[in-house]
């Protein structure tokens, strides 16, 4: 998957494994996703969770027929985090014709919590 020009090229996410049934990817915790206080930017862990589910939906999809996009995302932010990565776990809960449903867990090194999302994905036929 290519990630130069993106996003995610420019918050340093790395994909670790991606399936139908789980994508796992990765991100740093320093200057590129702190908010100004120095500690993980609740943004930058809405943006690896909506990368995961998108990803995953991308897996489940054709992607020769339809696009994928975001429709909704929510973030319970539980943990703080300065530095070190964080890991995202995403798995679908609905795979459906027009949308899916994925939970995302950020955990830490240590596997703590750090943030619970869910994102609901369109699945859009290409015109």
């Amino acid at each position: 998957m290519d990630l130069k020009n993106t996003l995610m090229e420019s918050l340093g996410i790395e994909v670790k494994t991606i399936e139908k049934d789980l994508v796992i990817m990765t991100m740093p915790v320093d200057k590129r996703t702190h908010q100004p206080a120095g500690y993980l930017h609740g943004g930058a862990n809405a943006a690896l969770a909506e990368t995961a589910a998108s990803v995953g939906a991308y897996v489940n999809a054709d992607p020769e027929k339809f696009n994928i996009f975001g429709i909704e995302i929510n973030a319970n932010h539980v943990k703080s985090k300065r530095e070190g990565i964080v890991t995202a776990k995403a798995i679908p809960l609905h795979r459906g014709k027009t949308t899916m449903v994925w939970e995302i867990k950020i955990v830490d090194e240590s596997n703590n919590l750090i943030c619970v999302s869910c994102c609901t994905i369109g699945i859009v036929a290409k015109k």
